[in-house]
């Protein structure tokens, strides 16, 4: 652990608690649970840790039930679990049995994707910081059986090449469902198995599981889903098919992430000593990686599993995840020692964590968490002519038009997420803020969410947002 930049007073549970409630009420959250946890002197030098730990719940599991969320409920952390999935492989790459720029096909011989030399070529480091191009949104249901991943993979084979192998970067669940594949192969074991054993019971986490009938041996949260400006309602579908987990599946309390966060502020150590992860790797995973082509929507750039964030002059670490219905969120301020998590059930959850974020940080780290990227008062002009087209991937379609002397951005989800996450199309007027850079936002919430046009080197044209890169469509 570093310095304890910014720490004051002890953590108030009882102001957290209130203002929890206070702003979920205000955007209509159904559910959620908070942990802010702060490294206390000792947690690193051999001395016994004096840890802060407060947690704070509000709401309702579902709102079909009315049943109240309490800190020992358990809410899909969605793409958190990428982090986790990482640090698998970390412990891989310190046991000497990964190379993280060797050929996944040295481990997955059979490995084929639709690009062939991508399949030859694509290395761990790749699918990590997710640059290997292979289209990232593939949520096939191949069953409930120990073998799903593996069959999950060979589907892989009919992958679309959303970009050229490390040429830029988008956001990629296919090749962290890849990465569980090969800590599969690696250690004999399927990817939920090497969570509980080699994650969760050297943690002591009591409350994080994998798979449904483990989740329901305690008390979990229902997503909500909803229109904008609409109160969410219990969404008819609990779960992504298992063969994704890898991606984003494992379900937790905020204690047990924070607790999870805690070991990377401590070295790879849990609570207890036990080591879990080296400290270089730990090191590693938080190095800077990857610049990202949009550095507004989340961090600047991207580590190994980590998302990394310039705030204030200071180095944050973090990811979010969403599923259907859920939205998590966490951060990590290593030079305070502190870890500060969000787990949700529906409503505006990004302005719920815009709003408790920046009052949690600035009072627990002395961090200021900058405002989210807003329109300017007098938006410059633009040749619209230069981003009209449609742009596609395997799960979205998009297309920008011109109406009324703007531009229009109308997104259309395809595939899985387009059965259960309510009306697929949704329309949004682009604000300009710069040449090649927009903002749009959905009716009754408060977040704009940042549009960037960008080209590669080759003259290849995409549209980015939501970390995820659109090719225009040729023709």
């Amino acid at each position: 652990m570093g310095t304890t930049t910014g720490r004051t007073r002890a953590l108030d549970a009882v102001h957290w608690q209130h203002r929890l409630a206070e702003l979920a009420t205000r955007h209509r959250i159904p559910g959620a649970g908070l942990a802010v946890l702060r490294l206390g002197p000792g947690g690193s030098d051999g001395e016994e840790p004096r840890d802060e730990l407060i947690e704070a719940a509000h709401g309702v599991l579902s709102r079909d039930t009315g049943v109240d969320v309490t800190t020992d409920t358990a809410f899909q952390i969605g793409s958190i679990t990428k982090v986790w999935t990482a640090t698998l492989v970390m412990q891989l790459v310190d046991s000497g049995r990964l190379d993280l720029d060797a050929p996944v096909a040295d481990v997955l011989p059979d490995l084929r994707v639709g690009d062939a030399r991508v399949a030859g070529e694509v290395t761990m480091r790749h699918l990590l910081t997710h640059t290997s191009g292979i289209d990232g949104d593939i949520f096939t249901d191949t069953g409930r059986g120990d073998d799903c991943v593996e069959t999950y993979v060979r589907q892989l084979a009919d992958a679309a090449q959303t970009h050229p192998l490390g040429a830029t970067f988008s956001y990629c669940n296919s090749g962290y469902v890849l990465a569980g594949r090969v800590v599969e192969v690696l250690t004999g074991q399927t990817w939920d198995a090497a969570v509980r054993e080699r994650l969760v019971a050297p943690l002591g986490l009591t409350h994080t599981t994998t798979l449904p009938e483990e989740a329901l041996l305690g008390r979990v949260a229902v997503g909500h889903i909803g229109e904008p400006g609409e109160d969410p309602r219990p969404s008819p579908v609990w779960v992504l098919p298992r063969a994704v987990g890898p991606a984003g599946l494992i379900n937790s309390t905020p204690r047990d992430v924070a607790l999870f966060a805690r070991m990377h502020l401590n070295s790879g150590a849990a609570t207890d000593g036990t080591p879990v992860l080296g400290a270089a790797s730990v090191a590693a995973m938080q190095e800077r990686q990857v610049e990202l082509p949009d550095r507004h929507t989340l961090g600047d750039s991207w580590g190994l599993g980590w998302i990394r964030f310039d705030w204030d002059g200071r180095r944050v670490l973090g990811h979010d995840g969403n599923t259907i219905g859920q939205s998590a969120f966490l951060r990590v301020v290593p030079d305070a020692g502190l870890a500060v998590v969000l787990l949700t059930n529906g409503g505006h959850a990004r302005d719920l964590f815009q709003q408790l974020f920046h009052e949690v940080l600035a009072e627990a780290a002395g961090l200021t968490m900058p405002a989210p990227l807003e329109p300017p008062a007098d938006p410059p002009a633009v040749d619209p002519a230069r981003y009209v087209g449609a742009y596609e991937r395997s799960s979205a379609t998009t297309e920008v038009f011109e109406r009324d002397g703007g531009l229009v951005l109308r997104a259309t989800s395809t595939g899985l997420l387009a059965s259960v996450g309510g009306e697929p199309t949704h329309e949004y007027d682009l604000v300009p803020v710069a040449e090649d850079l927009f903002v749009m936002r959905a009716p009754g919430t408060l977040t704009w969410v940042p549009v960037v046009f960008h080209r590669l080197p080759d003259g290849s044209e995409y549209v980015h947002y939501g970390v995820r890169a659109n090719p225009k469509r040729r023709g």
